[in-house]
């Protein structure tokens, strides 16, 4: 399914629309806590149980981008978008048969196995194609698509918990409100797939539009895996979303703590509203970080978020339960950190490898997400019960995570250090043609793949 090259004139600003209606779709999984509290009076479950579709889509979403990173700079952007679409609206609807015949198994498999696909493929379907039309603006092009991932729980949380209380917080309810999610999000993604445009090659670009074929070194997916650059920049992702995704999955109960010793503690209402503030937070934070990047380097701007991550960690654990102010706006920058590095780092790929295989490159780079999904929250929960356990309670709870948090963003501000530009030994002498543009039969594609 090769994607249809943009005619003359075509304006490469309608490219983000395109991506952004993948990511805005993809990004209901930040919504899913909406769904675990009906899910467990209906099915009769435990938290644990009820959080393992989102746990086994997160995970399938780093492995999906990592095994099919390569297939989608092969086949192009439309087809893996068409994937996205398929695996991710089926897998709700394979979920609303589960709660509808009362198979949590099914909603396991559809949201999380299936729907986990839909996740990875649709996440890094558009990086590669948004840097060729914009390899003046890297930053903010990925910005600008990213940025939907983490907004997409804003739109998705309050509808989902409209269409639940329309429906109903049964079986049947709950498995209404899948179906409407699957068709719905069919839609919109298709919107993505009609509309996605690859640049036209230089040399037929009559007005001398913007280059379509990679330019500068080059590095290969499987060369760039041979470098440590990649590894450094693996250290850094993870140690970001470690530290971020442990304030985000645990932001309600841990303000609540903080301020649970003091005259003016925190409501269950004012809770909930610092859970939606983090979700803006993290959202702002993809496109204005990832473009600030573009001003000042991607280097510097990972310099920022590690660094002053550290510090602001540290102002936390002193002063954090002294004032409420000062912990929501430290943790909100924090939370702008998190989004930042996830929409910077694509560029930061490209700054380093080059465009050839950069979406393939990333899809491996998010691996470091899933290990940080499971890492980050385990620190946070794990420390917290152990402290509970010992007859500690309030901002105590926290104390320990806080310096583990500071620790590993202090490991990924050294990695940050320590990159520098590949080795030309890395580069490729020639870059084989695109496939996807210029029709190249199986045999050209495998030895460009093995390049």
């Amino acid at each position: 399914m090769s994607p249809p090259i943009a005619p003359v004139g075509w304006s490469r600003w309608l490219v983000p629309p395109a991506a952004l209606s993948i990511h805005l779709s993809i990004g209901q999984a930040y919504a899913w806590s909406v769904f675990k509290p009906p899910l467990e009076d209906a099915l009769g479950l435990s938290g644990t149980q009820s959080a393992l579709p989102f746990q086994l889509g997160i995970v399938m979403l780093g492995l999906s981008a990592a095994f099919g990173g390569t297939l989608v700079e092969r086949r192009g952007p439309r087809w893996a978008m068409t994937v996205a679409l398929v695996c991710f609206s089926s897998g709700f609807l394979l979920s609303a048969l589960g709660a509808a015949t009362g198979q949590f198994w099914l909603i396991v498999l559809g949201y999380g196995f299936v729907g986990g696909i839909g996740l990875g493929i649709g996440y890094i379907s558009p990086v590669s194609t948004l840097i060729k039309w914009f390899p003046d603006r890297p930053g903010m092009a990925t910005g600008i698509a990213i940025m939907g991932f983490g907004g997409g729980a804003l739109i998705a949380s309050p509808w989902s918990a409209q269409m639940l209380e329309s429906f109903g917080g049964d079986g049947s309810g709950i498995a209404l409100a899948f179906l409407v999610h699957g068709l719905v999000y069919a839609v919109f993604m298709l919107l993505g797939v009609v509309l996605v445009r690859v640049p036209r090659p230089r040399a037929e670009e009559p007005t001398g539009g913007r280059p379509a074929t990679p330019e500068g070194p080059q590095v290969s997916a499987r060369r760039a895996l041979r470098t440590p650059q990649f590894w450094l920049l693996w250290i850094v992702l993870c140690m970001n979303v470690t530290a971020g995704i442990g304030i985000l999955e645990k932001a309600a109960p841990m303000i609540t703590d903080f301020f649970a010793d003091t005259s003016a503690p925190v409501s269950v209402t004012a809770a909930a509203g610092f859970v939606a503030l983090l979700s803006a937070a993290n959202m702002a934070g993809r496109i204005g970080w990832s473009s600030a990047s573009d001003l000042i380097g991607r280097k510097n701007i990972y310099r920022v978020y590690l660094g002053a991550g550290t510090l602001i960690y540290a102002l936390i654990a002193l002063v954090g339960s002294s004032s409420k102010p000062l912990f929501v706006l430290c943790a909100l920058v924090v939370l702008s950190f998190y989004g930042g590095g996830f929409a910077t780092i694509p560029a930061y790929l490209k700054d380093l490898f080059g465009t050839y295989q950069v979406g393939a490159i990333h899809g491996r780079l998010l691996t470091a997400w899933s290990t940080a999904g499971v890492l980050g929250p385990l620190i946070v929960n794990w420390i917290a019960d152990r402290q509970e356990a010992a007859g500690k309670h309030g901002a105590d709870l926290y104390g320990t995570s806080l310096l583990i948090m500071m620790a590993l963003l202090a490991v990924g501000f050294v990695a940050n250090e320590l990159v520098r530009p590949v080795h030309p030994s890395h580069h490729l002498d020639a870059v084989p043609a695109e496939p996807a543009e210029k029709g190249a039969p199986r045999a050209r594609r495998q030895r460009a793949e093995s390049a």
